[in-house]
């Protein structure tokens, strides 16, 4: 019955995106929509109804967005308070990272923020591990989550982003993840942080991670939510921001341009709603 449902909402929004696309609602007046996306998506976060759109089923590469759904995963199934010891293997994770060394002890909070804020693939690993067992056993989590939103052209196969052939996503799948994402209200607080204090239990030490995920400063009511980087899958961004009341989500998938793209994306879209 859920995949039976989950295609005929995408059949839905497939009219609504096709109908919005000929319109040209999410544009400035007489200004084409960004030509430098691979792939993006922009959502009502509300009612889920897709309001145009580039590529939005094309599997493709996410990057770090990808923790997007590990935090939320996390936040489902675990409590803040939580407390994690960091693993030599951890530690040396590839890629960002927010410098967490082996047998640092930080509640689950920290590491999330860390994770959300700088994208540290280190807090990934330890927060998959601590709270599903193993990484694996959390991958799987991960999938089940994302079958459940009705997430059909995304696989996961790790906690972090790193290229993996068996990781991809679709523009309209993370506009998906996102929008549901946003009604919990710790991963909004999270995401929407411009800085946190991280403090490491056992020293007492406590650091300043401040968010790189420059859209939430420059964008009026912008809240969120997370960039990512890799050669492969280019500049990706999950951008969320709600003005009177009326939250809208945008992906852009392998975009050069994420920044200026989300803020015209968003502007079409906040006018054309009102």
């Amino acid at each position: 019955m859920m995949k039976r449902s989950s295609r005929l909402r995408r059949a839905a929004c497939a009219c609504a995106v096709i109908t919005a696309v000929v319109l040209g609602v999410c544009s400035p007046a007489g200004a084409a929509s960004p030509a430098t996306a691979g792939a993006y998506c922009v959502m009502d976060a509300q009612t889920g109804e897709a309001i145009c759109q580039k590529n939005a089923y094309t599997r493709m590469e996410m990057a770090s967005t990808t923790k997007v759904m590990t935090a939320l995963v996390a936040l489902e199934n675990a409590p803040l308070s939580l407390t994690v010891r960091i693993t030599r293997a951890e530690a040396g994770t590839e890629g960002s990272s927010m410098y967490l060394r082996a047998g640092d002890v930080y509640t689950l909070e920290d590491l999330l923020l860390g994770m959300m804020l700088v994208s540290g693939n280190d807090a990934a690993l330890a927060v998959a591990r601590t709270v599903a067992g193993s990484e694996a056993s959390f991958v799987r989590l991960m999938n089940e989550k994302a079958q459940e939103i009705g997430m059909c052209d995304t696989h996961f196969d790790n906690p972090h982003g790193l290229h993996s052939q068996q990781h991809y996503t679709s523009a309209y799948d993370l506009a998906l993840l996102c929008g549901y994402a946003m009604q919990n209200a710790e991963f909004c607080r999270i995401v929407s942080c411009k800085s946190a204090g991280i403090k490491e239990l056992t020293s007492g030490e406590t650091r300043v991670m401040v968010n790189k995920n420059r859209f939430i400063y420059a964008f009026e009511g912008a809240d969120g939510i997370k960039i990512g980087y890799t050669r492969r899958a280019g500049r990706c961004l999950c951008a969320s921001a709600e003005r009177n009341g009326k939250r809208m989500i945008c992906v852009l998938l392998n975009d050069a341009d994420w920044f200026a793209s989300a803020a015209e994306l968003l502007e079409g879209a906040f006018r054309n709603k009102r």
